[in-house]
């Protein structure tokens, strides 16, 4: 039987870095299987001895450049079993029609068994003879969430397993682990996987992370290295590795191909489109790319509040990110601007902002899978931020029952991210809700969502004032003579920002339909005398308490609320809160 020699310090340079923890790993005699997730259908770096790079498959990766020198490669999955070599063939055929030969069997004139599970007791079979003549062996098993499938033991079929106990079985075999063998399970997300096989002590877990700007550098300069970007193209290398950030190297290669074989220029409104699309699609729909046109100056109203969000741009824009809170959680009654005001807080910042949309599924494992693609596009397109609408209801908390743990797990998922110092300034989380009291305190503590930031309706006229010039901005529409302004204040009341958008909207439509050239004052108080706002009295109060009880700047605070005693405020929120459930029942 022979010892896997240790490998030199210019072999393992040459490896990416989840190459060279395989590497190493195996070599410490620790561990023969090894669990392959994340970008796992993307192109690899591979590095030839005068140090240049090409890239191949992950599947010719492995078989080439990480188990080049092993005298048997064998590749399976439910679709068949291939070889590294047609030596390696003749010689598994050989070895079949042995085994036919002692058991009785003709798979080896009429073909492998078609389910998995006697597929791998042929290949145990198999690597054990081998192992005893001394062979080097590396097995590549592909889409192996659709051999382990993740799930409880008691619903999964014979078949599956079977499956599993084979592969278990390898996981703590002492002879694989004496001998020079490699077993790699391959699946885009670990979760899909059966966890009795991603837990198991015997087996590494290694992520293959999307490329970083070093390594989409490297690839682009590659791709441009004989051909050239069409005339009027508005990027560069460097630009394009930046402005490509979350792509995979097969992305960006086809956008590369696309505008050169189609003389377009790679202009970044393209870019931008076409990089939208495929965050999009790789996200399975889970992510939303928010395109603003606007930036904090569009904000009117809650001044203070814009004035921290104008703060935290500054730091950006300085590269002090070690400043920034993890994230945000941005509380109010509806109507308040939570959205708007960061929308544009990612336009004054000019980084990508999307929306995390509904990523929970009724099939089993398949929300944790979606949950942890999400994560990995997050991860790869810092600095982002990240807008949670309705969060106390999208996220979940600890205490989830009724769903065999998926909300548990899953919110342990989002806790343990969102806590990362690691991507302090790069994944900026805005939590966005008007019930503040129902998110979870593990999500808004301090080291998460730190910094609580409430927005109210307007109070003075002043404020009501600037919040009609900014949502006339918003929405295209010129500025008032100062005698329709004095008239609108003088009959605006306690309107929302959302409601202020919506008279002016009513009023763009009467001036419209009767072909005027601009609103007057017949149109906006036909609007105003109209319009009707909704009116949740009890609701209203209560976000309006929960948003003042929240909010971690006393600054933030209307002057009504600043120095009323916290105790009163609680009084008062217990009160409104034993109504609301009175108006429930």
């Amino acid at each position: 039987m022979t010892t896997p020699a240790t490998p030199t310090g210019k072999y393992l340079d040459g490896l990416p870095p989840w190459a060279r923890e395989l590497s190493e790993k195996y070599y410490s005699r620790s561990y023969a299987m090894f669990v392959l997730y994340g970008n796992v259908r993307d192109l690899i770096s591979t590095r030839a001895q005068d140090g240049s790079a090409t890239f191949v498959s992950l599947d010719d990766f492995l078989s080439h450049a990480l188990f080049g020198q092993r005298d048997l490669v064998l590749h399976y999955d439910r679709g068949g079993l291939a070889f590294g070599s047609s030596a390696t063939q003749s010689d598994f055929r050989r070895a079949l029609e042995g085994y036919d030969s002692f058991h009785g069997t003709s798979y080896s004139q009429g073909g492998l068994p078609r389910n998995p599970d006697a597929v791998l007791n042929l290949l145990d079979n198999y690597l054990r003879l081998r192992i005893a003549d001394g062979k080097k062996i590396a097995l590549i098993i592909d889409f192996a969430e659709t051999i382990a499938p993740a799930g409880d033991v008691s619903s999964m079929s014979a078949e599956d397993r079977n499956s599993l106990v084979i592969l278990k079985r390898w996981a703590r075999n002492a002879t694989f682990l004496a001998a020079d063998v490699t077993i790699c399970l391959i699946s885009e997300n670990q979760v899909e996987l059966n966890q009795g096989i991603v837990q198991n002590p015997g087996v590494a877990a290694i992520g293959i992370p999307l490329p970083d700007y070093t390594d989409r550098l490297e690839f682009i300069r590659a791709q441009l290295k004989s051909r050239e970007l069409p005339a009027g193209s508005e990027v560069n290398d460097e630009s394009l590795a930046k402005l490509s950030a979350g792509l995979k190297r097969m992305q960006i290669q086809g956008l590369i191909a696309h505008a050169i074989e189609n003389h377009q220029p790679l202009t970044q409104k393209f870019l931008g489109l076409r990089k939208k699309d495929l965050i999009e699609s790789e996200s399975g729909g889970l992510l939303e790319f928010v395109q603003s046109r606007f930036d904090l100056s569009f904000v009117a109203g809650n001044d203070q509040a814009k004035r921290k969000l104008q703060d935290a741009a500054s730091a950006i824009h300085a590269g002090n990110t070690d400043v920034l809170p993890m994230g945000y959680v941005i509380c109010g009654p509806v109507g308040t601007g939570k959205t708007f005001i960061t929308t544009c807080f990612a336009g004054e910042v000019g980084i990508p902002a999307v929306t995390l949309k509904n990523f929970r599924s009724m099939w089993q494992g398949v929300t944790e899978g979606n949950l942890e693609r999400v994560l990995n596009l997050l991860k790869a397109m810092s600095p982002i931020a990240v807008i949670v609408d309705e969060a106390d209801a999208q996220l979940g908390d600890r205490s989830s029952s009724g769903d065999s743990g998926v909300g548990n797990r899953v919110f342990a998922q989002i806790a343990q991210f969102m806590g990362n110092t690691e991507y302090r300034g790069k994944v900026i989380w805005f939590l966005l809700t008007c019930r503040p009291d129902l998110l979870p305190v593990d999500l808004k503590r301090q080291g998460r969502a730190e910094e609580h930031i409430a927005l109210f309706y307007p109070d003075t006229p002043d404020e009501r004032l600037a919040l009609l010039r900014a949502m006339q901005r918003k929405i295209g529409m010129k500025a008032f003579p100062a005698d329709i302004e004095k008239f609108f204040l003088d009959r605006a009341g306690s309107l929302s920002g959302a409601d202020i958008e919506a008279v002016l909207v009513r009023a763009h439509m009467r001036s419209c339909l009767q072909n005027k050239s601009a609103i007057d004052a017949q149109d906006l108080e036909a609007a105003i005398d109209d319009f009707i706002p909704p009116y949740y009295p009890t609701e209203i109060d209560l976000q309006n308490l929960v948003a003042v009880l929240e909010c971690t700047s006393k600054s933030l605070l209307p002057k009504q609320y600043r120095d009323i005693e916290r105790a009163e405020l609680i009084r008062r929120t217990n009160e409104l809160l034993m109504q609301s459930r009175r108006g429930e029942g």
